[in-house]
């Protein structure tokens, strides 16, 4: 379990930017010629976990958990599941909020704008890792969650509008809610495909 010891407001927030350096530096905790994990220790938030390669499927969940390279929860084994069963060689999973919470009613009463912008950066990041030509994988995964905070739909359609600057593919994996929220990664079948998600759309109905 992981419950914050506070509001992340309180906290000093590392930028993406300083994670990023600090990552390259190396970590003597997991190999980082095979993994991505940015901040590079267990933190209170937790920008990217996730696979090196060449074709990353990147999973977009609502908040972090307790995962970290080598040790995943359940729901990233599903994600390392259904990257691998769809041809991908590599995953990254990303979350909507930074903020690590096991429950998501943990997650900050009210929003740190500089923890999103700075999350809203390794967004950036992630995407230009497919480089120039190549069309960026972006699987919708954050279930019905998404409607705990009053801030995370807002934060949605920021990285809608990322998105679109790096020519994103939106995908959900698992059958849809009433609403249209996509499919929470965990009880996944493994063999569960990719499906297009007209992403425009459902922030629109939502």
């Amino acid at each position: 379990m992981h419950i914050p010891v506070c509001e992340t407001n309180q906290l000093e927030i590392i930028s993406f930017e300083d994670a990023l350096r600090n990552e390259a530096q190396g970590s003597f905790e997991y190999d980082t010629s095979k993994w991505l994990y940015v901040p590079n220790a267990y933190t209170e938030y937790r920008y990217i976990l996730g696979t090196r390669g060449e074709n990353p499927l990147i999973c977009i969940g609502i908040n972090p958990s307790t995962a970290k390279p080598d040790e995943l929860d359940n729901t990233l084994k599903s994600v390392e599941r259904t990257a691998a069963f769809n041809g991908f060689d590599s995953f990254i999973m990303f979350n909507v909020y930074a903020q690590r919470a096991t429950n998501p009613k943990d997650m900050d009463s009210e929003f740190n704008k500089s923890l999103h912008n700075e999350n809203m950066n390794a967004f950036r990041y992630i995407l230009s890792l497919y480089g120039e030509g190549k069309t960026p994988a972006v699987w919708a995964a954050w279930g019905t969650i998404i409607e705990k905070r009053p801030y995370l739909i807002p934060c949605v359609k920021d990285m809608i509008e990322i998105g679109n600057q790096f020519g994103a593919k939106w995908y959900t994996v698992g059958k849809r809610s009433v609403k249209g929220h996509p499919h929470h990664p965990l009880y996944l079948k493994n063999n569960s495909p990719v499906d297009d998600f007209d992403i425009e759309s459902y922030i629109q109905g939502i």
